[in-house]
């Protein structure tokens, strides 16, 4: 690249940022009039579109690597972005303090708008974005949560109230913290200090556990085996996959644990109305693409990864940033 490209690159994107800050500033203030966005908000704004830049160009990648017969015409780039709708739904992330800069938050996917012929940003909230919510908007917020997969060498025993025990509790020991056996099951377990009597320990087999795995779970990151594509077809053949199981198992216990907590009426405001409201378009957007994208071209392979269902949100903490692209 020539240094009037580059230099003509720098000028765009510096461009696109002032754009996309200009359009969060003019949303923010459309809500609650001339307040500007506070220093915090500024900075999330600033991740956002970091991240968000990030996304599009590893998707662009991922685009031009495809074969020519299955290559999407629209380039996944800024200038294809609608970036009033992008701040629209933005900025109730932003407001509640959901921040893509740090892990398991929040994930920005590139959904391909067959109407528009546009890109729109969807949001996947990650495991500890739900924790914040829960936390924010939670109406009896335990002081702690403890989640815990259980192996088929551990030992546990739970404690439920009856007559003789008027506080919930369970005896947990790691008997071989090296080689813990198969996954049998997991828990979690509400502790509220001042009043111990409410703690809450709920159970999983790990049917219970597996019945929560997304429809379209990506074998990279349940593990199994998965298919070998060639020039976009299937090949017919598989090759296994070990994937990351138990990082999966506890992070649908952790965010079955937040998911418990029940939101206060009373918390319920604009922004928390606007997220449920995406989660339900994102959901229906994201399944939509698997279902056309699997039935006739390659995986997806957006750097953060296959994206449908609720778990898959979250980037492996783990895994280095090169071996994601075909992860969730």
């Amino acid at each position: 690249m020539t240094k009037q490209e580059i230099a003509k690159q720098e000028t765009t994107e510096l461009s696109m940022s002032q754009r996309f800050s200009d359009a969060m500033v003019k949303e923010f203030q459309g809500g609650v009039g001339t307040v500007d966005l506070t220093d915090f908000q500024q900075r999330l704004a600033q991740n956002y579109f970091i991240d968000i830049d990030a996304t599009l160009k590893t998707a662009e990648i991922a685009r031009l690597k495809k074969s020519e017969k299955w290559q999407d015409p629209v380039p996944v780039t800024w200038s294809n972005i609608d970036m009033n709708l992008l701040s629209r739904n933005l900025i109730s992330y932003v407001r509640i303090g959901l921040d893509p800069a740090q892990k398991n938050h929040i994930n920005a996917i590139p959904f391909k708008n067959n109407t528009t012929q546009k890109y729109d940003i969807v949001f996947i909230e990650g495991y500890r974005g739900i924790q914040l919510k829960a936390e924010k908007y939670g109406l009896d917020i335990p002081d702690a949560v403890t989640v815990e997969v259980v192996y088929s060498t551990d030992k546990f025993q739970a404690i439920k109230k009856d007559m003789q025990n008027k506080v919930e509790n369970y005896v947990f020991e790691i008997t071989n913290p090296f080689d813990r056996g198969e996954i049998v099951g997991g828990f979690y377990y509400h502790i509220f200090n001042g009043n111990p009597d409410k703690n809450k320990l709920v159970v999983f087999s790990l049917k219970d556990i597996l019945k929560r795995k997304p429809k379209y779970a990506s074998v990279e990151f349940w593990g199994g085996e998965k298919d070998i594509w060639k020039d976009g077809k299937k090949t017919g053949k598989k090759e296994p996959t070990e994937g990351w199981y138990d990082r999966m198992v506890y992070k649908t216990i952790y965010r079955a644990a937040y998911n418990d907590i029940t939101i206060d009426s009373q918390k319920i405001d604009d922004d928390y109305l606007r997220l449920k409201q995406l989660e339900v378009q994102n959901t229906e957007n994201l399944v939509q693409a698997e279902i056309e994208e699997h039935g006739n071209t390659e995986l997806v392979d957006f750097e953060t990864g296959e994206i449908y269902e609720e778990v898959e949100e979250e980037i492996i903490d783990e895994v280095p940033k090169d071996t994601e692209d075909a992860g969730y």
